[in-house]
Order: C-alpha cells, then structure tokens, then sequence
C-alpha cells in the first residue's frame, strides 16, 4: 500500500513501469541479487525521486556487497521518508566499508526504543559486529542482551538473534550455551515455518515441530525461461504506443523524473571513492542474515501485473 500511494506521484504510464521493476526485485532478490540489482536501477532510473525506489536500490545494493552505493541510498531513503528502519543495513555496509567504529557512531544517533521490534533486534546484531570487528568481545555479547533476546517465544527475528549470541558466546570459549542457543535458533526457525504453514502466526512457541514448504524453484527457472519473450513483447507494446501517442521515448527525454541515481546531491560515503571498490565480497559477519524490508510487501501490493510480467532491462537505459 505504502509502494502504491509514493507511486502515484507519478505519471501512470511510468509508475506502472517502475512498479513492474519493483516487483521483479522483490521476486528475484534471494535467487538472483544481481539481476534484481539491475531491475532496481532501472526503477530508479525514472523513480529516483520515489522513497521506496531508493529503498530497494540500497537493498539491493547491499545485497550484492556495493555498500558504497547502498549508504548513499539508504541516506536518500532516509531523508525522503524520514524513516530509520534501514538503519541495521547502514551499520552493516559501514562495517562492509571497513569503518566499524563510525558503524557505532551511526548507530548511535538513531533511538532504538522507538524501532520496531524486528529493527530493533537487526540493529542490536549489527552493533555486536561492529564490537567483534574492534576486537571487544564482550562488549559484543552485551549489545544483544536486549528485550527482544526472549527465549521462550519465537518472532521472525529470533532465529538470526539467537545465532548471533551463540556466535558470540562461541567466541568468548562459552561452548556449552553457545550449543544451547544455536539448539534455540534451529528450534525457533522450525516453530516459525510450521506456524506459518498453518495459519501464519507473528509469534509461536519454539517447541513446535517443521512442515515442509514447497520450493518455488521450478517457477523460478519457468520465468527466467520465459524472460526473452516478455522482453520483445513489452518493449513493442511501449514502441507502438509511444508512436500513437506522438511521445519521445523514455531514453531521448530529458524531464526531471529521469534524474538517474548518482545525480543525486548526497554524495557517497566518506572514504568510499568508489563504488566498486566496495564490492569485494568480503562484507561483515551478520550480512549472511535475511535484511529487514518491507519492500518486498509493498512492492508486491504495487501491481497485480506485476506478478506475471517480465520485461527488457535494458529498454529503459
């Protein structure tokens, strides 16, 4: 709903393209993050002003380990919504960026009691990686004791929490409650996706037992396979209008809205010349853990269209 009403302020023609790219990301981001990295950009290519645009680049751009980029959008999304529920994903890129201790500083600029539980909980692990990259171990474990460390119930944040703290105590030579809690994150992950199967519970008790799901990994291949043709399709579809309609083509305008990202004011991250140069695939301990998105959400409510179509990239550069 919230992708649908920041589209809205733009042209129908472009919001429905730019929710199509969207929608590819959000489908595309754990299977293949590299092309969803490319959907991406092409959404912020005629939706760089739109915050959930700038949102899914960042996520994407983590994603792939180009933390440069994403602190740069991550802040544009920040300063356009006002919102601090990427700010996990920003310490992270700036341990991803070799700067820990500016890590904390961020970090603590942000009041964590007014994050939601599940933002709360990634930034409390970011923060404890930041502590494990200076060396201060223990001061690690102690930014994970938060509210949200509840062993007795799981929440979709649980599993990474209580893996975080394992790893910890591990490092600290605590074996035997490192093993009880990597016990408690197995135990949490089966009791979230046998509840979800069932009836999509937010919180259940650890002690329930995993139902399979489905793979969608036969769709997956079905859509990739079916790319090229929806490509063709859609890029005639656009010709053929734009002929009708006596309209340029996207690629020869030269309007406000087609402000590519790296237009804009904010510049890159200090320290971070190069984008590239940051994606060295060496990216910090906790970028092993599913982000914190509602993206993905969103972006699916965008367009029901969206869902079944796959289009050219490269149409819009």
């Amino acid at each position: 709903m919230v992708a649908r009403i920041q589209l809205k302020t733009l042209e129908k023609d472009n919001a429905d393209r730019v929710a199509r790219h969207l929608a590819m990301t959000a489908r595309l981001i754990d299977d293949d993050p590299a092309l969803a990295h490319q959907h991406a950009i092409a959404a912020s290519r005629t939706g760089g002003r739109i915050g959930v645009v700038r949102e899914t680049l960042g996520i994407t751009a983590y994603t792939i380990g180009d933390f440069a980029l994403a602190l740069r959008e991550f802040r544009t999304y920040r300063r356009l919504t006002g919102s601090d529920d990427q700010t996990p994903l920003m310490v992270d890129s700036e341990r991803g960026l070799g700067r820990p201790q500016k890590a904390l500083e961020f970090a603590r600029t942000v009041d964590a009691s007014k994050l939601e539980p599940g933002v709360r909980a990634e930034l409390a692990i970011a923060k404890s990686g930041a502590r494990l990259d200076l060396g201060q171990t223990q001061a690690a474990l102690e930014e994970l004791r938060i509210p949200e460390l509840d062993r007795n119930k799981a929440f979709d944040y649980s599993p990474a929490l209580f893996a975080a703290y394992a790893n910890v105590l591990e490092e600290l030579d605590r074996r035997d409650e490192a093993a009880e809690w990597f016990a408690l994150s197995d135990r949490a992950v089966d009791a979230l996706h046998s509840a979800y199967l069932a009836e999509g519970t937010e919180s259940v008790a650890v002690e329930e037992e995993l139902i399979s799901a489905p793979s969608d990994a036969d769709e997956h291949a079905t859509e990739r396979a079916s790319f090229g043709e929806f490509a063709t399709a859609d890029s005639s579809r656009t010709e053929s209008s734009q002929r009708e309609n006596g309209e340029p083509d996207a690629e020869h305008t030269g309007s406000g809205e087609h402000e590519a990202v790296g237009s804009e004011s904010d510049a890159p991250a200090p320290g971070a010349t190069n984008s590239q140069d940051a994606a060295t695939g060496d990216g910090p301990d906790s970028l092993d853990r599913v982000p914190h998105t509602h993206s993905g959400e969103q972006v699916t409510e965008a367009t029901s269209a969206a869902e079944v179509a796959l289009f050219d990239i490269e149409e819009d550069r």
